[in-house]
C-alpha cells in the first residue's frame, strides 16, 4: 500500500472517528444537561480536557506515541486561546438569542476563509465560495429562528468568531510547521486549555446559570453520565485535532455544519424533537452545498503537489461518510451542543434575565 493510500485511509478513519464519537457524546450530554439538569458547560469541558490529557499521558507511558517538545510559547498561546474561545462561545450563547448564536457559528467559515486568504495567501475559487454560501444558507434555514441584537452580545460573538477561527487555523499550521502529530499537539496543549477553563469555568457557569457547580447535587446517575461524557470526549478532542491536521479548518467546519443537519434529524427520529418543513428544506440545501464543495475541491486540488492533492480525497471522504451516516445521529465537537441543548441553555438564561 502506497503512502497516498495510507494517507487516504487515515483521513477516512479520522472522519469516521469524529462522526462516531459525536453520535455518542450528543446522546450522553443530552441526558446530562437536559434531563439531569447539569448546566455547567464550561466546567464540564475543562473536565473533558483533563481526562483527555490524563489518557494521553497514560498512552505516552505505554509508548503508544512519542513526545515531541517544540516552541513552548506557541503551545501555551495556542492552548490558552482555545480555552478563551470556548468561554467566549458560551458567553455568546448567554448574552444572545439562540438565532443570533447560530448565526455566530455560521460566521466562522467565512471568517476562516478571509483570514486564510489575507494572512496565509490561500486562494478559494468562486465555485468553492459559492458552494460554501449554499451550505451556510441551508444550515441557516434549518437552525436560525429568532434574531435579537444587543451591543454586548454582538461584541462577545465577534470575539468568539475571531478566536475560534484563529485557534482552528493554528491547529492546522502548528502541526505542519513544527512537524508534530495531532496527538503530540493535543497532549502538549491540553493542560493550558484545561487550566484556562478550570479557573474561569465555575465563575462563568455561575454567572450564566445562577447555579454553583460546587453545590450541585451529584447523584450516582449524574456522576455516571459525567464520567461517560469525559471518556467519550477523549475521542472527540482527538478526532478534532486529527481532522483539522489532515484536512483544513474550512473542511472541518463544513463537516461540523453537516453534523448540525444530521443531529436535527437524529433529534427528530430518536429524541422526538420538533421538526418542520423548514428543517427539511435547510438540510436539503446544506447537502447540495456539501456535494458542490466536494465536487469543486477535487479537480482544483489534483493540479497541486502530492501533499496538496491529498486534500480532495479528504473532502470527498467527508461527504461519503456523511452519506453513509445519513440515517444516524451526529454531534459537534465539544463545546458545541445539540440544538435542543442550546435551547435548554437559552431558556435558563432568559429566566435569569426576566428575574
Amino acid at each position: 500500500m502506497g503512502g497516498g493510500e495510507r494517507f487516504q485511509l487515515g483521513t477516512v478513519g479520522a472522519l469516521t472517528l469524529s462522526v462516531v464519537s459525536s453520535v455518542s457524546i450528543v446522546i450522553c450530554n443530552k441526558a446530562l444537561i437536559s434531563s439531569l439538569g447539569f448546566h455547567f458547560a464550561t466546567t464540564l469541558t475543562s473536565w473533558h480536557l483533563l481526562v483527555t490529557f490524563s489518557s494521553l499521558h497514560v498512552a505516552l507511558k505505554m509508548k503508544l506515541f512519542e513526545h515531541k517538545p517544540f516552541d513552548q510559547k506557541a503551545v501555551m498561546g495556542f492552548g490558552i486561546l482555545n480555552g478563551i474561545s470556548i468561554g467566549l462561545l458560551n458567553l455568546s450563547l448567554g448574552f444572545n438569542s439562540v438565532g443570533f448564536y447560530q448565526m455566530t457559528k455560521l460566521a466562522i467559515i467565512p471568517c476562516t476563509v478571509l483570514l486564510e486568504t489575507l494572512f496565509l495567501g490561500k486562494r478559494f475559487s468562486r465555485s468553492i465560495q459559492l458552494s460554501l454560501i449554499i451550505l451556510l444558507l441551508g444550515v441557516g434555514i434549518a437552525t436560525v429562528t429568532d434574531l435579537q441584537l444587543n451591543a454586548l452580545g454582538s461584541v462577545l460573538s465577534l470575539l468568539a468568531i475571531v478566536t475560534t477561527c484563529v485557534a482552528q487555523i493554528m491547529t492546522n499550521t502548528i502541526q505542519k510547521n513544527f512537524k508534530v502529530s495531532s496527538t503530540q499537539l493535543l497532549y502538549q496543549s491540553c493542560p493550558y486549555q484545561a487550566g484556562t477553563l478550570l479557573i474561569s469555568g465555575p465563575f462563568l457557569d455561575g454567572f450564566l446559570t445562577d447555579q454553583n457547580v460546587f453545590t450541585f447535587k451529584y447523584t450516582t446517575q449524574v456522576l455516571a453520565f459525567i464520567i461517560l461524557s469525559c471518556l467519550i470526549s477523549v475521542s472527540v478532542n482527538f478526532s478534532t485535532f486529527l481532522v483539522i491536521g489532515k484536512t483544513s479548518p474550512v473542511t472541518y467546519q463544513v463537516l461540523g455544519h453537516l453534523k448540525t443537519c444530521l443531529v436535527l434529524a437524529f433529534g427528530y427520529v430518536l429524541l422526538h424533537d420538533p421538526f418542520s418543513w423548514r428543517n427539511i428544506l435547510g438540510i436539503f440545501i446544506a447537502l447540495i452545498g456539501m456535494v458542490l464543495y466536494s465536487y469543486f475541491c477535487t479537480p482544483e486540488s489534483q493540479s497541486k503537489t502530492t501533499e496538496a492533492s491529498a486534500q480532495p480525497f479528504q473532502v470527498l471522504a467527508t461527504f461519503v461518510i456523511v452519506l453513509s451516516c445519513s440515517h444516524n445521529s451526529s454531534y459537534f465537537n465539544c463545546p458545541t451542543f445539540h440544538p435542543s441543548l442550546v435551547k435548554s441553555f437559552a431558556n435558563i438564561y432568559l429566566k435569569k434575565k426576566v428575574l
